[in-house]
């Protein structure tokens, strides 16, 4: 796989949900991330679907960035064993260095707070503040009725032409990578041809 994507940050619950099937996913996409030399930015707890991520990216030999808030250090339990590891003061912060060294952007199964940071990546992208891939593991459905409510936005006209939510779909882990790859050489096709354009 070519390097258009270096730092995914993946957003995932604290918790590991009821389906095993979350967890299985989380891991192997780890060993994927570490295999494919794509580094981890995360939210840097060592519980629920975040642990299982991390500890799977590390046992295989990839990088990992935890970055947290000095609030959730004991809450999500703050792991310690990463190649790096930041504390913020803030939420606000926190997701900024999330944004700022990570190429791509990654949901898991998770709770309001995975939903609420996924959702301000779409509304970003959707105003042109980024052009970063965002892909959906819609592990077991999980991600269905979020789509669902999208479709409904859309049919209402409240997502309107040019005002879309670019987003990649996936059900299968050995798709996430590749997915967000593909995504991320189409965006560097357009910013080199607007680059073109803007010279003319």
């Amino acid at each position: 796989m070519s390097q258009h994507v270096k730092w995914l940050c993946v957003y995932c619950g604290s918790g590991e949900g009821v389906n095993p099937a979350y967890a299985e996913a989380a891991d192997a996409l780890g060993r994927a991330m570490a295999e494919a030399n794509v580094g981890l930015i995360y939210g840097g707890g060592k519980i629920g679907l975040m642990g299982v991520l991390a500890r799977a990216v590390l046992r295989h030999g990839g990088r990992v960035t935890g970055i947290i808030p000095d609030f959730l250090i004991a809450r999500e339990q703050m792991l310690r064993d990463v190649e790096e590891l930041i504390v913020t003061t803030s939420m606000h912060e926190r997701k900024q260095l999330m944004f700022d060294r990570a190429d791509a952007f990654l949901a898991l199964p998770g709770g309001v707070g995975t939903l609420e940071e996924l959702v301000e990546q779409l509304t970003w992208s959707q105003l042109g503040q980024h052009a970063k891939p965002i892909v959906l593991a819609n592990i077991e459905e999980f991600w269905q009725p979020l789509l669902a409510l999208i479709d409904h936005m859309r049919e209402e006209e409240f997502i309107r032409k040019g005002l879309s939510v670019d987003f990649e779909v996936v059900d299968r882990v050995e798709h996430i990578l590749p997915a967000l790859e593909d995504m991320a050489r189409r965006a560097a096709v357009r910013a080199d041809e607007e680059t073109v354009v803007s010279k003319f």
